[in-house]
């Protein structure tokens, strides 16, 4: 629905988790007779370059990125049309002809003022005195988000066509 991504630090990671995960966490932090602090995490790091690959794998595309900091770009460079057509409900057509194009770049307005290159958490107190454990994966998060960015864009291009005005989700 729009032609590129723009995007901050591509090279930063994060510790990815499930907002179902953490939301359990906090139940189960509330249910102490004492109050203390927790550091709720999956204690697993990846690059925000590899979870856009992860997110485009999951609906058939493949993106190659090159160049370094602010001039790194993101290039489809292929197409799983049976996957594409499976996961989006839309013919591949239109986007195998974008194939080549760069559909990532890099703008530093959104870098962070006091960027982080990595963030992961240890919740090994968590495990051990809650119990916790993440039950959501990083590939089924990005299964589940990508599955509901999709219904979201099949819905905006239908209330599109049928004359509709729909939000810009895109900033």
């Amino acid at each position: 629905m729009q032609e590129c991504l723009y995007i901050g630090n591509l090279s930063s990671r994060r510790d990815w988790g499930h907002a179902r995960d953490y939301v359990r966490a906090m139940y189960l932090i509330n249910q102490q007779d004492e109050p203390d602090d927790y550091v709720i995490a999956t204690g697993v790091t990846t690059s925000i370059r590899d979870f856009i690959r992860m997110s485009a794998g999951e609906v058939g595309l493949e993106i190659s990125f090159r160049g370094e900091g602010s001039e790194e770009t993101g290039t489809l460079t292929a197409v799983d049309e049976k996957v594409y057509a499976e996961k989006t409900g839309v013919d591949a057509g239109a986007i195998r002809q974008r194939i080549g194009s760069e559909v990532v770049k890099v703008n530093p307005r959104y870098f962070r003022p006091t960027e982080v290159d990595m963030l992961i958490g240890d919740a090994t107190k968590a495990r051990e005195r809650l119990g916790w454990e993440p039950e959501y994966d990083l590939a089924g998060l990005v299964r589940e988000m990508m599955a509901s960015d999709v219904k979201l864009m099949r819905r905006d291009d239908h209330l599109r066509s049928g004359g509709f005005r729909v939000m810009n989700y895109f900033e």
